[in-house]
């Protein structure tokens, strides 16, 4: 059988962060942010060229194991052939390591990029095949639902498949994030947390889940009770012992605030007219942004080198 047709356009790929958990909603809910990625990429002649610029520049691999290309092979193969050669230009924004879902948006821009890069290859794999192998890839959906479909999702695993749907965050939705100078590996977040939880701790995050998708979307006055968690954030608190103390600060003065992802970034969720004046908030060595929320999602134009 015949591989693929590819374009002998460039593609650009820009993604969004995104943050999960959103407190209670742990492995489900994510709301993606108006902070971006950008890759080009275009078949070459033969070989692989990486050239990365921005955040994390100097710690990248720059070969097959970068994660953008690492995942573009495992999409071409999912789509039938692999190209000639690649050249790949990065320019990272988000964060390493913070909890902003930066290997989210890698893995993301991958995909997106080399469906575009194959004639018919949005009809090859549509968006529900793309979580798929998305999923595969980071090991759970929450993340990854909210880059490549922007807005506010609900992400879940049914057995082995992922499946999301999107909904509409308010209009008046207005997060700040609070991004220290230091990272930490989603792995060792994970392993801090224990294998049961009391039964009543399950059913007040049952509780406040369900109560979060309202205050998202409808309900802002409601954002600081949907946003308390007793699932996860309390258990991670010691390998991020600056982040619970500022998220602790935040609370105590009636801003919703949660640990974003794994962290150790944070995410805060106040009134429209509290953003601003929350920047200065900022711990020392910290970065404070107030970020719109994305609405589109993981976006594919064609470019010119």
């Amino acid at each position: 059988m015949a591989g693929p047709s590819f374009r002998g356009q460039a593609v650009r790929v820009q993604v969004p962060a995104t943050s999960a958990n959103l407190g209670p909603g742990f492995d489900a809910l994510g709301l993606a942010l108006g902070l971006y990625d950008e890759i080009a990429v275009r078949v070459a002649e033969s070989g692989l060229s990486v050239d990365v610029s921005g955040e994390a520049a100097d710690e990248v691999r720059r070969d097959e194991r970068h994660l953008v290309v690492s995942t573009m092979r495992k999409a071409f193969d999912a789509l039938g052939g692999q190209p000639r050669g690649l050249e790949v230009r990065c320019l990272n924004r988000i964060p390493h390591g913070r909890g902003l879902g930066s290997s989210s948006a890698a893995i993301v821009a991958g995909i997106v990029a080399a469906r575009a890069l194959i004639l018919g290859g949005e009809e090859s794999m549509d968006d529900a095949a793309a979580l798929e192998l998305a999923t595969r890839i980071e090991g759970h959906p929450d993340n990854v639902a909210a880059c490549l479909l922007g807005g506010a999702t609900i992400a879940w695993m049914d057995g082995d498949r992922a499946s999301a749907t999107r909904f509409e965050p308010a209009s008046s939705l207005t997060p700040v994030v609070f991004v220290p100078h230091t990272s930490l590996k989603t792995k060792k977040a994970r392993r801090l947390l224990p294998e049961s939880v009391p039964h009543a701790d399950a059913s007040f995050n049952a509780g406040r889940a369900a109560l979060l998708v309202e205050a998202l979307s409808r309900r802002t006055d409601l954002l600081f009770a949907a946003t308390e968690d007793r699932l996860h954030q309390g258990y991670r608190a010691e390998a991020m012992p600056r982040s619970a103390a500022l998220i602790e600060a935040l609370r105590a003065d009636g801003i919703a605030a949660v640990v974003s992802g794994a962290g150790p970034s944070i995410l805060a969720l106040p009134s429209p007219a509290a953003a601003e004046d929350l920047l200065a908030r900022a711990p020392r060595g910290w970065r404070a942004w107030r970020l719109p929320v994305d609405l589109d999602g993981a976006q594919a134009s064609a470019l010119r080198l």
